[in-house]
């Protein structure tokens, strides 16, 4: 007896331990937000402290490239010890515990890890092609363990979200240039730049021209369009408490997109962000979706 409760007492003090460092950082993404059920947040806890874990071990800008990546190679190797049920560290104890209840499949977790190592070499990206690569395993598998939590996940469901989550990664890549280029992070595709006319160094100087603003329509269109082909997902959700969390998330993201137009494109100097106007406008359309 004192053995189980151990267990329980060991399982939900991993739990507390995610929660912890989940509400310890600010993300655009309400992971454990009123509208999750109550029954789940700890699952979207345990999630999120895997994730946020792994990208603070991409980004330790002290460390060397490679010793990132043997960091990033060590929690792939804790997480496959999860599934096997020889978790020993409080965010995999806890993880092993939401897989179990919730049937989560490893695969999206492991492409969150392959993602990170992108971003810890910092290579940026050579064409469009290697951006969707990127969205693939950055964003996408995030609606995927969405679906997985709440019990929606099929195929239909899945090619949607994995287009929703594909424009959010470019609305967030289109939104933060003024922020990444100046810290060396340029996530506009070379091929692009060349493509348009313009040129690195004129990024990095920040010069705003018809060929940036031509560029950075393009991929705003781009994003947009991928919004638009997951559209469907929402209305094939019969949760409403979950349907309204994904719509605000799509409508956020929507929402960006139209704040880049309307500056002209112009995000060498400036970071839409959404006030309360357009989040008043985001509940607005919720009922729309």
């Amino acid at each position: 007896m004192t053995g189980d409760t151990e267990t329980i007492m060991t399982v939900d003090g991993a739990f507390a331990h995610c929660e912890k460092i989940t509400r310890g950082h600010y993300e655009n993404f309400p992971v454990g937000s009123a509208l999750v059920p109550r029954e789940l947040r700890r699952h979207f806890f345990s999630i999120y402290a895997y994730s946020r874990s792994a990208d603070d071990m991409a980004d330790e800008g002290t460390l060397p490239v490679e010793e990132r990546i043997a960091m990033l190679d060590d929690w792939e190797r804790k997480l496959e010890g999860a599934y096997r049920g020889e978790a020993d560290h409080p965010i995999f104890i806890a993880l092993a515990e939401t897989v179990r209840e919730r049937s989560i499949p490893i695969e999206p977790l492991r492409d969150l890890l392959k993602a990170f190592r992108m971003d810890a070499r910092g290579a940026g990206f050579a064409n469009t092609t290697e951006l969707l690569y990127y969205c693939y395993h950055s964003a996408n598998p995030v609606g995927r363990l969405v679906l997985h939590l709440f019990g929606m996940h099929n195929d239909e469901r899945r090619t949607y979200s994995d287009k929703i989550c594909t424009a959010l990664q470019m609305a967030n890549f289109w939104q933060d240039v003024s922020i990444d280029v100046p810290r060396g992070r340029i996530n506009i595709p070379r091929e692009s730049i060349e493509y348009f006319g313009y040129s690195l160094e004129e990024l990095r100087a920040g010069v705003f021209n018809e060929s940036f603003r031509e560029m950075m329509a393009y991929h705003v269109d781009h994003a947009m369009n991928q919004f638009q082909h997951g559209y469907p997902l929402m209305r094939s959700i019969p949760l409403k408490r979950l349907r309204s969390e994904l719509g605000l998330v799509y409508l956020g993201g929507v929402r960006i997109l139209h704040k880049i137009k309307a500056l002209d494109y112009n995000v060498l100097s400036t970071r839409p962000k959404l006030k309360l106007s357009d989040k008043l406008w985001m509940l607005s359309k919720l009922a729309t979706l």
